[in-house]
């Protein structure tokens, strides 16, 4: 199978790290994906890296040149289908006609309601498929007027790693300069403020007179930064909290945390959150969003209210003192990404899907000629 991958993001986020683990599941499948992405981007240079063709191209005014990319690589490259990995890469395809010749399969990972203007409706009514990452972002799409029929949910998927040695988290944990026995906690994440970092800032401000050597290390960066350190200032914890900007490497982020932390309030699925429960590290979330389709409450990870201060320290506070619900939820955890969340299973439903696309175009094309005939 040839099919082509559209993403125009240049950024890398949750959706560029899906699309690169699907490329090279399918690579490793014996199949020959392809990839056109934005000059300068992140998820171009690592699908290079993994010896998948990479078409670049300008994202340009209106997607144009996108488009005329998708349109010329129909006729030179001929794949068996397209999918388009992200809104950018939805459009291009879209003006392309890609779906008056092939079938076109059209991720969505957002919440948002799809826009209501014909020009937004027809880009996923032309859709074969519109591959939501979660239930709940699948009944957003239908709620706003995307065909039910056309939605399947295939959740996201993380690597399995090795579990973390000894050896491997003491060397993470002198990378932060946080010793042994005292407590870390973590979060991996844009800082922005739907992610809801001010909340665990807050939260350590009441821990530490409880726990004082424990520090929170944010992995990220974003536009609340500033105003993150201020509050941080503000609240005396400065010092506790470690600003660690985006981490290329971060697995030495995961080796190091006792407890994993995402106080998200409107979330598709979480690629973190997978990739932490996958480290068999125990998590706590906010009951937003699709989280509480990976947290099994109180058997992988434990929930909590948004933004609430004492609910989340209460949920801290438990795992710090309680050694052994930590290492439960963490087992649990893992063994929930496993059975549910893998790349390997995300990558065999999508294929699954694409499978599916090609039968029903080739009955589609059957018929006509049927007909014609």
């Amino acid at each position: 199978m040839k099919p082509l991958l559209v993403d125009l993001e240049t950024a890398w986020r949750g959706g560029q790290n899906q699309a690169l683990l699907l490329l090279k599941g399918l690579k490793n499948r014996g199949h020959q994906p392809e990839l056109i992405a934005a000059h300068g981007s992140a998820l171009g240079e690592r699908a290079t890296g993994a010896g998948v063709p990479v078409h670049y191209v300008r994202r340009g005014w209106l997607h144009l040149p996108a488009a005329l990319a998708v349109k010329n690589a129909l006729v030179s490259r001929k794949p068996d289908l397209v999918h388009a990995n992200e809104a950018h890469g939805v459009s291009a395809a879209w003006l392309a006609g890609t779906h008056r010749h092939l079938p076109l399969l059209v991720s969505r990972r957002v919440g948002y309601p799809i826009g209501q203007s014909k020009l937004a409706r027809s880009r996923y009514e032309a859709a074969s498929r519109i591959i939501a990452n979660s239930q709940w972002v699948a009944d957003q799409a239908a709620a706003s007027g995307a065909p039910e029929e056309k939605i399947t949910v295939i959740f996201e998927g993380a690597e399995i790693p090795t579990p973390i040695s000894f050896e491997r988290r003491a060397e993470a944990r002198r990378r932060w300069q946080q010793p042994d026995a005292a407590p870390l906690l973590g979060c991996v994440g844009v800082l922005s403020k739907d992610k809801g970092q001010e909340w665990l800032i807050r939260a350590a401000a009441e821990l530490t007179r409880e726990f004082p050597a424990l520090r929170l290390l944010l992995a990220g960066d974003g536009p609340c930064r500033r105003d993150l350190e201020a509050l941080a200032n503000q609240l005396g914890v400065a010092s506790r909290i470690v600003f660690a900007g985006f981490v290329k490497d971060v697995e030495n982020v995961y080796a190091a945390l006792d407890v994993f932390l995402l106080p998200s309030f409107f979330e598709a699925l979480n690629n973190s959150l997978l990739a932490a429960m996958a480290y068999e590290i125990p998590c706590i979330a906010f009951r937003r969003g699709a989280l509480p389709e990976i947290i099994e409450d109180g058997a992988s990870g434990l929930l909590v209210e948004a933004a609430n201060v004492a609910e989340l320290t209460g949920a801290i506070r438990r795992l710090l003192c309680d050694g052994s619900l930590a290492s439960s939820l963490g087992s649990n955890g893992r063994r929930r990404i496993e059975s549910c969340f893998s790349a390997d299973r995300m990558v065999d439903a999508t294929l699954r899907v694409y499978e599916e696309s090609l039968s029903r175009a080739a009955a589609n094309v059957s018929r006509a000629l049927g007909a014609a005939l």
